[in-house]
């Protein structure tokens, strides 16, 4: 579980040798409310096989929206996008060029530290290297528009049992501090993992 400045995540997440699957469950204030649950699967390698999004609100003055995303990567870094939307929501349509995708490896759901474990576990940072190029599909919350992400990702120190690693991307870098594991514990401006009480170790999986 992860709390962050405007809501919070929990995610349920099992490996499999090198690929992982995951549901996930978000709530957000900004730009406006919104609840959000995901579905994320990845094929050997920790690449995305495929990511399914659902977000929803009240907007006071139009009503209730609706919003799906469905992403899947095909042979040779080929997606297909599948979206839908109900309601009025004055923000970009869900959904994207699938042909701008081409190349990508991975998803990137916006405002979720998950999908930042992927492309840290397959290229091996956690004990040290880069900087790694990456291309992603950035999907955009709530809205759920997705477009490519040229990123960065270059460790940096190890502190304990956890490794930092650098994310960089246009106009934006953090130092993200990851378990053993590889998943996030904390990420500055986006989430943090909650602290069991009396144990001092993080709570999900």
């Amino acid at each position: 579980m992860w709390v962050k400045d405007e809501g919070a995540e929990l995610a349920e997440v099992e490996f499999e040798g090198r690929s992982l699957t995951a549901a996930g469950w978000a709530v957000g204030g900004g730009p406006l409310p919104y609840r959000l649950e995901y579905e994320l699967a990845t094929a050997d390698g920790y690449v995305t096989a495929r990511l399914l999004v659902r977000a929803e609100g009240l907007d006071p003055e139009t009503g209730p929206w609706r919003r799906s995303l469905e992403l899947a990567n095909g042979p040779d870094e080929v997606w297909t996008v599948r979206a839908r939307a109900t309601g009025h929501l004055a923000m970009p349509p869900p959904g994207g060029d699938a042909s701008a995708l081409k190349g990508a490896l991975d998803c990137d759901l916006g405002l979720s530290p998950l999908t930042n474990t992927m492309p840290v576990l397959r290229a091996g940072l956690l004990e040290g290297g880069g900087p790694v190029e990456h291309l992603m599909a950035w999907v955009s919350v709530p809205e759920l528009t997705v477009t490519p992400s040229p990123q960065t990702y270059t460790f940096v120190r190890r502190e304990g049992d956890r490794s930092v690693v650098n994310y960089a991307s246009e106009g934006f870098t953090a130092d993200i501090v990851f378990d053993a594991d590889g998943m996030v514990v904390d990420y500055p401006g986006i989430g943090r993992t909650v602290t069991a009480p009396g144990n001092g170790r993080t709570t999900g999986t």
